[in-house]
């Protein structure tokens, strides 16, 4: 609603701009300018507001330039308004508030800016590896539960899956902040095990992206307001831990491919329940994957990750369903993420997958 009402207000104010091309050549007699405009000035009253009409459009078809030329036509209109202050004086508040507003955008694109040099040079250092087909021969020590499931979501014959980039729309919560919106970009990497997961969550109309970031063992987490104050940031081994069991999570229910990797020891625990442990340098972690008669994953639970809220380390779950087709193999469409409470259950995310990719080799 703010971004529709702001483009308006831009609207507006650009087209007043056109006043001051119309006083100088002469087109009209303006009565609210009673100072002279050179010719020279007039085309720059224009200019101005070609580029708020520009700024219009670039944001609304939500490109990031709006932003540079948001800003120029903030600057270039303010110099112009400073000529016939007297009689343009008011439009200093439209001014400020683009200037404001195109500010906390880009401090919020220079945050992202470090997500996508991040996975820029993971996807350069993975671009140019190799995949085979994905064979019967390569599933052969599976599981019987975990080989009906890579055959139920037909990746068998498939490349092998050496990265995934994910688009995810959804709604989050804690103990003590109700659900706000938000949309992830994320980008894994399986030979050297890499997440790379920027969040832009809405709390109340304003902007709180995150940064979420796995590589090398270490995990950071770093939640903005607009990309600039520091809200929440988290690091260290339960950090790196918990992120493990957040990227071991993907692969069983987003790149099913990968689990033929050789860092997973498999336990059967009978038809519908398997044991796996997945192992990343220092770093293991565990859980059940819970299948049904379909061959479907179903649900993943761990007691590898730490609740911060409680500062307890609390089962965690994510049962899924829906499943869809996504370029030609079956992913799970809807999850969620639980903890489990020694009182009730804790539903705090609700996850709905919107585009899966593998094998990329550039930044979308």
């Amino acid at each position: 609603m703010f971004k529709y009402l702001f483009a308006l207000i831009i609207f507006i104010h650009g087209i007043i701009h056109f006043m001051g091309f119309a006083k100088a050549y002469g087109y009209e007699e303006i009565k609210q300018l009673t100072l002279p405009i050179s010719k020279i000035t007039g085309l720059m009253w224009m200019f101005t507001a070609l580029l708020f009409i520009t700024t219009i459009v670039l944001l609304l078809l939500k490109q990031d330039s709006w932003i540079f030329s948001g800003l120029s036509a903030a600057i270039i209109s303010q110099v112009l308004i400073l000529f016939v202050w007297k009689e343009a004086k008011y439009g200093t508040i439209p001014n400020i508030l683009v200037f404001i507003v195109a500010v906390l955008a880009f401090t919020t694109w220079a945050f992202e800016r470090s997500y996508k040099k991040d996975v820029k040079q993971l996807l350069q250092s993975t671009g140019s590896m190799q995949t085979d087909l994905l064979t019967e021969k390569d599933i052969q020590h599976l599981p019987p539960a975990v080989k009906n499931y890579l055959q139920y979501c037909n990746v068998i014959g498939k490349p092998k899956v050496k990265n995934m980039r994910l688009h995810f729309e959804g709604k989050m919560r804690s103990k003590t902040q109700d659900w706000f919106n938000f949309s992830t970009e994320q980008y894994s990497f399986f030979e050297e095990p890499a997440r790379l997961f920027f969040m832009k969550g809405k709390m109340k109309g304003i902007m709180i992206p995150g940064y979420h970031h796995y590589k090398h063992q270490t995990a950071v987490m770093d939640i903005r307001l607009f990309g600039l104050k520091k809200l929440a940031f988290q690091e260290g081994d339960t950090m790196n831990k918990a992120e493990t069991v957040t990227f071991f999570n993907d692969m069983c229910l987003l790149a099913p491919a990968t689990l033929i990797d050789k860092r997973i020891r498999w336990e059967t625990l009978d038809s519908k329940r398997v044991k796996a442990s997945f192992t990343n340098g220092q770093i293991t972690v565990t859980a059940v994957l819970y299948f049904n008669e379909k061959g479907e994953l179903i649900d993943f639970i761990s007691e590898d990750r730490f609740d911060v809220s409680t500062q307890q380390w609390i089962p965690f779950s994510t049962p899924v369903k829906e499943y869809r087709m996504f370029n030609n193999r079956k992913t799970v469409s809807y999850g969620e993420a639980i903890w489990h409470y020694k009182d009730s259950p804790f539903v705090y995310g609700k996850f709905q997958t919107k585009a899966v990719e593998y094998n990329v080799t550039s930044l979308k």
